[in-house]
């Protein structure tokens, strides 16, 4: 077995798509070994810059995505897609819709873009995301592009896995607004007014603006605003260039290192709670099932019952991971 590991693990560090694809796959069924294999990466990563695009589903996110790559691709970068899609309620999987619009970079062999489910997973991304973006980074691309679920306010996932985030907005939607106000604002380091060519862009900018005048706490880093045209590459210039200055601002001001923490401690944070979540679950459909029927039959109280869970559980061992 750690013949497997250590030949899976070189072989995506050497960029073979093959592998890097079929451990992407396992990791994301959380397949036997795969994530041994991470393990074992995991050294040779913290090189590639993770951008995140989040914002309301039809605000172009996708079409921006395609077009950033382009210019990525344009300067002699490798570039890593994730695109996270809504799980198909009926087979769970995701709904390539992301994958489609990206077509025009499928036979680059310096682009590698995986859709993946939410399957279930609140937050605006998929469990395994934090695990394929180092799988990438290990892979050796120089960007990592994640494009979120778009579920608007609650993607909050996005700003504890990318070093830089970009929140899409577009003119005309009245909820685009409500979900900036309701929290979408504190997660933006760089603003984008796509569809800029439609009625309503420039009162769309001004609104952002007014709303970062009425932060109570003046931020160190002021988002700005890019306005762009996706469908005809508008802006895509002007917007990679802000991307790159809040990268340059995060290492010249020492936040990297505070961004990097975070992200460690939500990747800690996350693996504990799947673990024990899952080794909870199993026993619930064990041993614990007598305790389930208490619960349903009102014999017990479910404050009780979860207390007696933890305690059978990861009070007495400690889940494998």
């Amino acid at each position: 077995m750690e013949n497997v590991i250590s030949a899976t693990a070189a072989a995506v560090l050497r960029g073979e798509v093959r592998a890097t694809a079929r451990l992407m796959r396992a990791l994301d069924d959380r397949l036997p070994g795969s994530t041994d294999v991470l393990r074992a990466l995991y050294p040779h990563t913290g090189r590639a810059r993770v951008i995140g695009l989040t914002g309301n589903p039809g605000s172009g996110k996708s079409t921006l995505a395609a077009r950033l790559v382009g210019h990525w691709r344009a300067a002699g970068l490798k570039v890593g897609v994730l695109a996270v899609d809504p799980s198909s309620p009926y087979s769970g999987g995701a709904i390539l819709g992301d994958r489609i619009r990206m077509m025009e970079h499928a036979a680059d062999p310096g682009v590698f873009i995986r859709s993946l489910a939410t399957r279930g997973a609140l937050g605006g991304l998929s469990r395994s995301t934090g695990d394929l973006v180092h799988v990438l980074d290990a892979m050796g691309c120089d960007v990592v592009l994640i494009e979120t679920v778009g579920v608007g306010q609650d993607e909050i996932d996005i700003m504890r896995t990318a070093d830089t985030v970009a929140v899409v907005v577009v003119p005309g939607l009245g909820d685009e607004v409500q979900a900036i106000k309701a929290g979408i604002l504190e997660i933006a380091d760089v603003f984008v007014v796509n569809k800029a060519d439609v009625d309503g862009a420039d009162r769309t900018v001004a609104d952002l603006r007014t709303l970062q005048m009425l932060q109570s706490v003046t931020p160190p880093w002021q988002p700005p605003i890019v306005s762009t045209v996706a469908a005809r590459g508008e802006g895509v210039a002007s917007l990679a260039a802000e991307l790159d200055r809040h990268g340059a601002w995060l290492r010249k001001t020492g936040a990297a290192s505070g961004r990097l923490r975070e992200r460690a401690a939500f990747v800690i944070s996350s693996l504990v709670r799947d673990a024990c979540g899952r080794a909870v679950d199993r026993w619930l459909a064990g041993p614990g099932a007598a305790l389930v029927d208490e619960v349903a039959q009102r014999h017990t109280d479910p404050f009780a019952a979860a207390h007696l869970a933890l305690q059978a559980t990861v009070l007495q061992r400690a889940p494998v991971l």
